[in-house]
């Protein structure tokens, strides 16, 4: 069956998969043609795998203008967050935080010669490089050997053979060269006609169990016309598509259950004291709370507790107790993996998304943020307690943004500036919070351009016409000076954290500080390339270790 790769004009059509046997033969004893025959096997058994995968997918595009100064820079933006499903082709189930009609939801013009649309699942498309990856299809060339991280590859130039059918793979792979998995795939799709447009692509797999790589990142850029035909094409973008919740077990009620232990059956408690009706309110406020989070986390758009909620927590306990309140319950943080920039409270609970913490540029501006959520608890703006009812959750995922809403009004949100500012004032970041007020002055001047990215999906906006969050910060903040190196107003996206796309578990980034040499290099809220440091799985790593010791 015809399989068409497009984002542009024309829908995705399924294909049939085959499934070839692997065999396990050393990379040293064999010679390219083997090389090849165990690639494509290895390929055709991974679209089977991921067709048992229905991982969570982010697609954010930024639209590019360059000036007459040759400075580039983002005009447009759009984002796309689904449920990726193989088992009918490539499809995709999106969530939208409102209901849209037919019209709106199927036309995403974006300024140029043609109106454009792009459609999420042409980004999904690129986790595969052909899903019907056959040998006979493709003139295979070796290029050398180069290590991406701890993996070594074996370097490959793959292209159509003759008259082949429209939508083939062109470019290079990347080959792992202990099980021969592709673990990396540069360049587009082939034979595209006056009405469709393959973008060019780089997508990368990483290695999330033993045996197992699956699609983690993709980066896509076009940077050029086409002017090959009367209808030519004018794209000029910069795309990044993430996957993540590939781990079906990450909250298995059923794998819990298992580790209950009983030790005995005399009950040695103390007895219970009677709870008053305050300590009542208290904890029928953190059962909605709870039962919101947990929500969240199960579907795979919170991340389980971890190192980065530690970060979090070390800068609130200082505002906390620098400003010596009294709250109770305890005040906890987690982190929403969704990209655009947004944080809010959910009772007790701050939420931070990924995006945010990701282009925040210092620990002061991370304190204003948490400084301001800090404040709607201290103030008492409590969570909505109908959460308290288990029922309200039963709802399919992708009406998730649909049912949930954690925005505060106008007066809540001022109210909370200005607590925010008592907060600030008293703590050990009262004298950096310049920075801070220049991430705001930032944010307000990108905002005409990049609405997708300050459009939250849970809380408030950030970003409004009626003016920024914390006005007295934005205020004291000095100029913004584009050209100054060591004025570093905000990060590009994808900054600071990394996400483990199998248990969706957050760390920070662990780079060498670089040097900017020029203002370009500054790209705040900016869509940048990939290129991640693969590495084999813990179990492999124990695999190879236990090998090493017993020859």
């Amino acid at each position: 069956m015809r399989s068409c790769r497009t984002i542009v004009f024309l829908l995705l059509v399924s294909a049939t998969i085959v499934v070839a046997a692997d065999n396990p033969k050393p990379a040293s004893d064999l010679s390219f043609q083997q090389t090849v025959d165990r690639v494509v096997a290895r390929e055709r058994a991974f679209v089977v795998t991921m067709k048992g995968m229905r991982p969570l997918v982010e697609t954010y595009i930024q639209n590019l203008h360059e000036d007459s100064d040759h400075n580039v820079g983002p005009v447009s933006d759009q984002y796309f967050l689904g449920r990726l499903d193989l088992n009918s082709g490539i499809s995709d189930s999106l969530f939208h935080r409102q209901r849209e009609g037919l019209l709106q939801h199927l036309s995403n013009p974006v300024s140029s010669a043609l109106t454009y649309k792009y459609l999420p699942r042409g980004f999904a498309q690129m986790t595969i490089l052909d899903p019907d990856f056959q040998k006979s299809h493709y003139q295979f060339t070796f290029v050398r050997r180069e290590f991406l991280g701890e993996a070594r590859c074996i370097v490959i130039d793959v292209q159509p053979k003759g008259k082949a059918r429209e939508g083939l793979f062109t470019g290079r792979i990347w080959v792992e060269d202990r099980d021969f998995n592709i673990v990396r795939f540069n360049g587009t799709y082939s034979n595209h006609s006056n009405f469709t447009h393959y973008l060019h692509f780089d997508s990368w797999r990483f290695n999330l169990q033993t045996d197992v790589w699956l699609p983690s990142h993709i980066y896509v850029e076009e940077s050029g016309t086409k002017r090959n035909s009367p209808l030519f094409h004018d794209l000029y973008l910069k795309a990044q598509t993430r996957l993540w919740a590939y781990d079906p077990e990450t909250l298995s009620p059923a794998e819990e259950f298992t580790q209950i232990k009983v030790d005995n059956s005399v009950d040695d408690r103390p007895v219970a004291k009677d709870n008053s009706p305050v300590e009542a309110q208290r904890l029928w406020e953190r059962m909605a709370e709870d039962n919101a989070v947990d929500h969240l986390q199960k579907i795979g758009l919170v991340s389980p507790a971890g190192s980065v909620d530690k970060i979090l927590q070390t800068v609130v306990d200082n505002l906390i107790i620098t400003n010596k309140l009294q709250i109770e319950p305890d005040v906890r943080c987690r982190v929403l993996l969704t990209l655009p920039l947004e944080s809010f409270t959910i009772g007790h609970t701050i939420m931070i998304s990924r995006g945010l913490l990701d282009v925040l540029p210092d620990e002061a501006s991370l304190a204003m943020i948490l400084a301001h959520e800090l404040a709607h608890i201290a103030l008492g703006h409590r969570v909505d307690t109908q959460l308290a009812f288990s029922d309200r959750f039963f709802f399919t995922d992708t009406e998730t943004f649909q049912r949930l809403h954690f925005e505060r009004d106008s007066t809540d949100e001022k109210a909370a500036d200005n607590k925010a500012m008592e907060l600030l004032v008293n703590s050990p970041y009262k004298d950096k919070l310049a920075n801070a007020g220049l991430f705001l002055k930032a944010l307000r001047d990108r905002s005409p351009e990049l609405s997708s990215l300050i459009s939250p999906q849970l809380g408030g906006r950030m970003e409004s016409r009626n003016g920024s969050r914390m006005p007295e910060l934005f205020a004291s903040a000095p100029a913004l000076e584009k050209q100054r190196l060591d004025q570093i107003a905000a990060l590009p996206i994808g900054s600071r954290v990394k996400l483990d796309p199998w248990n969706n578990q957050l760390t920070m980034i662990n780079a060498a500080p670089v040097a900017l040499v020029s203002p370009r290099e500054k790209m705040p809220f900016e869509v940048t390339p990939f290129f991640p440091s693969l590495s084999y799985s813990q179990t492999d790593k124990k695999l190879v270790a236990q090998r090493a010791a017993n020859p």
